[in-house]
């Protein structure tokens, strides 16, 4: 029998709360430990330009420019570097800020689904 939305959203928070802490403490390690050390500006602004490379290709794809998978697949790596970078220089928790918002939108998409509307 299929999970339904409400249980695959659980699921997935339990999942977050428990494996990512560690992807975002070996990405402090590894930073700390062989990088210059950076500002929490640095980082957002790292991770806009990384974003915006990945857009800038979906971008291309959209107007039917042939784009390799791991081209895309590269700037999303980056995206999620950054991320975990930008996250620590702020002292951001990713798993605790990520199960939370998970539990608003499943919160609202729940509520509208009972009004018969879709998140």
């Amino acid at each position: 029998m299929a999970l339904s939305v409400s249980e695959l959203s659980e699921q997935l928070i339990i999942t977050v709360e428990s494996m990512l802490p560690h992807i975002q403490e070996g990405f402090e390690s590894y930073q700390n430990s062989g990088f210059t050390e950076r500002s929490p500006e640095f980082f957002c602004l790292e991770l806009c330009g990384e974003a915006g490379e990945l857009a800038n290709l979906e971008k291309k794809k959209w107007k039917g420019k042939s784009i390799v998978k791991e081209l895309l697949e590269d700037e999303a790596a980056d995206v999620l570097i950054a991320l975990c970078n930008y996250s620590n220089a702020r002292g951001i928790n990713l798993a605790k800020a990520v199960a939370s918002k998970l539990r608003v939108i499943e919160t609202k998409r729940a509520r509208l689904k009972s009004k018969g509307k879709v998140y």
